[in-house]
């Protein structure tokens, strides 16, 4: 009997092609579109449903069978409150991390468990590498510019003992050179961007809607000087550039976040790309997921990304009792509390912990 895998289908081209070459290799395979978030865009449209109808053409070309099911109150309860949480505290999380582990290969995993599936695949561009100790390990994904094991360093043994990435070793355009030439009709269909569910809004306007705005002076943290007012601390993010409404002042040079005082709401701001406090020669994470169960020792040399698309920085890590201390080669910007530091050897993933501060 073929081996029975469940795809986790979003209505894009990528978990499309992920169970198109899953058929073609003989498997039994499942289309399951998951609904994670109940509300309409800003013009009364689900997107959901847009989606939905998407995965179900793309599962009839396919000739799979298609289901779905909501998770949409997993989803508030283990991402979305969270995501909350973590705004309120004046850092700026990352929900697609939490989504992988609670939900995805958590909740939907266990879910494709219990209909009897061998297996859970998605569109992730990702590997496993599996060891002959019956380990399983994160690779990156073939193509280096779609690569989502940073995303996925929080998954575990047994997330990835059952998982399967069937489009990780190819690069995005021979992907969608191959839902071409099999006539799905989601080949040319824009990949989504952002946080999923915020999709197209408008962050701030989104956020606002559950947090209470509490407006504030935004102070120069090199001269102590008052140079703006700021709407609120968690509508902005280290490092950032755009927005603050504060140009033309001082030496001309552009302004940027560097750090929030939540307790007398304060957002302090400095001038100048090369501004030192833009800088940090390390980070603490607290807590830290090792997906192969354990660190590689207790100090050791790798590279890490502390935000997705970034190029990998040379650290040197201490394994600590609560979290790393990684320290890097060169001083680098903006370091995020919140974010997540992901550590790699070569093209494995090691795994990632939440940014708590740098150093």
């Amino acid at each position: 009997m073929a081996k029975r895998v469940m795809v986790g289908m979003s209505g894009g081209v990528d978990s499309a092609v992920a169970a198109l070459l899953l058929k073609q290799q003989g498997y039994d395979v499942l289309g399951v579109f998951m609904k994670n978030w109940e509300e309409e865009d800003e013009d009364g449209v689900c997107t959901a449903a847009e989606d939905y109808d998407d995965m179900r053409r793309t599962c009839d070309v396919i000739g799979i069978p298609y289901y779905t099911v909501n998770f949409a109150q997993e989803y508030r309860d283990r991402v979305f409150s969270v995501f909350l949480r973590e705004y309120q505290a004046g850092r700026t999380p990352n929900p697609d991390v939490l989504c992988n582990t609670e939900i995805k290969f958590n909740a939907f995993l266990e879910f494709a468990i219990m209909a009897d599936c061998d297996a859970l695949a998605t569109g992730h561009y990702a590997r496993i590498r599996r060891m002959p100790d019956g380990r399983a390990l994160l690779r990156r994904g073939a193509d280096a510019n779609k690569d989502q094991s940073y995303f996925l360093c929080g998954l575990n043994q047994d997330m990835l003992q059952n998982a399967m990435f069937p489009v990780g070793g190819m690069e995005k355009r021979h992907v969608r050179e191959m839902a071409r030439l099999a006539g799905l009709p989601v080949a040319d269909k824009k990949d989504s961007t952002g946080i999923c569910f915020i999709g197209e809004r408008s962050f701030r306007k989104f956020i606002s809607s559950y947090l209470p705005t509490q407006p504030g002076d935004m102070v120069d943290a090199d001269t102590g000087a008052r140079v703006g007012r700021h709407e609120g601390l968690f509508l902005y993010t280290i490092g950032q550039r755009k927005g603050l409404g504060i140009g033309g002042k001082g030496t001309g040079d552009p302004w940027f976040v560097t750090e929030k005082d939540l307790e007398r709401n304060i957002l302090y701001v400095c001038q100048g790309e090369g501004n030192p406090r833009l800088y940090q020669k390390g980070l603490v994470t607290e807590g830290f997921h090792w997906i192969a169960g354990e660190a590689p020792g207790e100090e050791f040399c790798c590279t890490a990304k502390f935000r997705y698309r970034q190029k990998d920085v040379a650290v040197r890590v201490r394994v600590e009792e609560e979290g790393i201390t990684a320290r890097f080669d060169a001083p680098q910007r903006a370091v995020t509390p919140g974010q997540y530091a992901v550590l790699y050897q070569g093209d494995l993933c090691l795994g990632g912990g939440v940014i708590h501060h740098g150093i």
